[in-house]
């Protein structure tokens, strides 16, 4: 009994921790501004408890960033088209980036923060493997397209966190312009195919 009220109540800390954390960083202008203990006295928890329960600052933002996430990635694995695993490579790629930079737009300040963490490269967080991997695998479906990892990584740069919040933030783009921009974008490199007259040893 007591072991079952223990994780009750580390169960309802996290919540509350991870509820904190979201009213802050949509709050704040600066993601670098919120620390540990600002969460922790947000959520009514000791910073012990917060430690405890993510480790630092970084697997707080990791968790907060994969709660918010799980809806888009339940739809990947398993939802309707245009995301699921049966619609068409073609079409299943530009849904795919889209929802990317959809959630990106959606949640810039904690992206920001979640990629500027760690050791600085956005190119070895857990997530964006995830995204890479899923992305190179339905590529690779698509016929005549070459080069699928490098064509993945050169998509999602497309959508890094600093990239949407200057566009987004600093020059003021539209979200919906930036949407069909990408869009645009994403077409014509499935459209181009391989590069003519190249081979893999130039």
């Amino acid at each position: 009994m007591p072991d079952r009220k223990s994780r009750k109540d580390a169960a309802r800390n996290r919540e509350a921790v991870l509820t904190a954390a979201d009213a802050l960083f949509a709050r704040r202008e600066s993601p670098a501004d919120i620390t540990m203990a600002d969460v922790a006295s947000a959520a009514g928890v000791g910073k012990g408890t917060l430690f405890r329960a993510f480790g630092d600052r970084a697997g707080l933002l990791r968790a907060l960033y994969e709660a918010r996430l799980e809806p888009v990635r339940q739809a990947v694995e398993a939802g309707p088209a245009p995301l699921g695993p049966t619609t068409p490579p073609q079409d299943r790629v530009p849904a795919l980036l889209d929802a990317v930079l959809c959630f990106k737009l959606d949640n810039r300040r904690l992206a920001l923060a979640l990629e500027e963490s760690g050791s600085g490269s956005p190119y070895q967080a857990e997530h964006y493997e995830r995204w890479h991997d899923l992305l190179q695998a339905v590529l690779e479906q698509i016929p005549g397209l070459t080069d699928s990892d490098f064509t993945a990584h050169a998509l999602l740069a497309a959508t890094r966190a600093d990239l949407v919040e200057h566009l987004a933030g600093e020059e003021r783009i539209p979200r919906e312009q930036m949407r069909a921009q990408f869009a645009n974008f994403v077409t014509r490199v499935l459209a181009s195919g391989p590069l003519q007259g190249l081979t893999a040893e130039e």
